[in-house]
């Protein structure tokens, strides 16, 4: 059996921004995007955990020789997940709820090899707290940023304080990779 640290690490995600995190991270990847069905569970905890286990597997089911990565990021405000916004009224909409308050981003990471038979998995939370600025601010934003992709109608690597007040916990969390937590995994099944 190859080990581990041999294996070629892919990730099964076509997000920009996770490319970018690992590639100034120093990582070597293969990007090999999972299309899977997203499901909201009952739990954020749930959630983002269910999404990336069910990318991981299904690119380990196609790559049994690799390390693959699966991850799912996601806004919840309450008890309410905030995806990617359909629309900019909808993108706005979110924005303003999200507004001077505080929320929680959430990434489910799973680690899967020998063809998904095998797995390691990890949640990272990070609390986001938000300026609270004017409806006219708020379409400003939204108009620099291109929010139709992004969770939550934002994003944190071109925020530079426009709505972002403060983080506590990985602030590459909040852009879609915990990198801190992905690190020191990687490092333990390099070990195995």
């Amino acid at each position: 059996m190859t080990p581990i640290a041999a294996r070629p690490l892919v990730l099964a995600s076509a997000s920009p921004r996770r490319r970018d995190l690992l590639r100034e991270a120093g990582y070597t990847f293969e990007i090999v995007p999972a299309h899977t069905e997203e499901v909201v569970a009952s739990t954020p905890h749930e959630t983002v955990l269910e999404n990336a286990r069910t990318k991981a597997r299904a690119i380990a089911r196609q790559r049994p020789d690799a390390l693959v990565l699966g991850v799912d990021t996601e806004v919840w405000f309450g008890d309410r997940v905030f995806g990617k916004p359909a629309d900019m009224e909808a993108a706005y909409r979110m924005l303003d709820e999200l507004n001077g308050r505080v929320h929680e981003v959430y990434s489910g990471v799973c680690f899967a090899w020998d063809g998904g038979a095998s797995e390691r998995t990890f949640v990272e939370v990070t609390r986001v707290h938000f300026h609270h600025r004017s409806a006219d601010e708020l379409r400003a934003y939204l108009s620099r940023i291109g929010p139709l992709d992004k969770a939550g109608a934002y994003a944190a690597q071109d925020d530079d304080g426009a709505m972002i007040a403060r983080v506590e916990g990985s602030f590459s969390n909040v852009i879609g990779l915990p990198m801190e937590a992905l690190t020191r995994e990687l490092a333990a099944l390099s070990e195995r």
